[in-house]
């Protein structure tokens, strides 16, 4: 198999954890690919039509785009038991897509910053971004931290890479002093091997 990745990217965080977590990595060749939204010919367009990382080429079938669903691909094929059977597995998957939205705001706070000429910039679209992270934390905070405790999957991965990322871009906006319960939480599982392995 052929990972194309972009090592501070955090949705292929999620992948090199599932890989970790699974024992696949060595199974795996890591191919980097960068660019931005505007950049899109250094990305893997050939594998991925819409130029974007994580995209995995696998050996029986089309390459496969898109982190939910590279994740559970590589769980089911490494049979790592990361996403859970039965009712349980409504609530993973909801608590990964919460992660994933984080993630995407986030972004879009980074590229408003980054790509954008600054006179063209727009600070409320930035915080409108911030306002969606804050109220998926405190979501976190309060409704999520049993499920966050609880046996390790693709939930916690998720939300791992997530917080992850906050620190990596925003930790100017001191995200943990409002969800004291989650950043302690995060702080425990930090220490991971599959997190920590995945720094970037």
């Amino acid at each position: 198999m052929r990972l194309y990745y972009s090592p501070t990217s955090p949705y292929v965080r999620k992948v090199m954890m599932v890989l970790h977590e699974t024992g696949q990595l060595d199974q795996v060749d890591l191919i980097t690919a960068g660019g931005t939204p505007y950049e899109t010919a250094a990305r893997p367009a050939s594998s991925n039509p819409l130029g974007k990382v994580p995209a995995l080429e696998r050996p029986d079938g089309p390459a496969l785009y898109d982190s939910r669903v590279i994740t559970r691909y590589l769980d089911a094929r490494g049979k790592g038991g990361l996403y859970p059977e039965g009712e349980a597995l409504w609530d993973a998957l909801t608590l990964e897509a919460t992660a994933d939205g984080i993630l995407d705001a986030a972004l879009l706070m980074v590229y408003e910053g980054r790509l954008r000429p600054e006179d063209k910039h727009v600070p409320e679209f930035v915080e409108a971004q911030w306002v969606k992270i804050d109220r998926a934390l405190s979501a976190l905070e309060e409704r999520w931290m049993a499920h966050l405790q609880g046996p390790f999957g693709i939930g916690q991965i998720a939300v791992l890479a997530a917080l992850g990322y906050l620190d990596l871009r925003h930790a100017a906006r001191g995200w943990r002093a409002a969800h004291p319960g989650l950043s302690a939480w995060f702080d425990a599982q930090a220490t991971r091997p599959s997190f920590a392995a995945t720094a970037p």
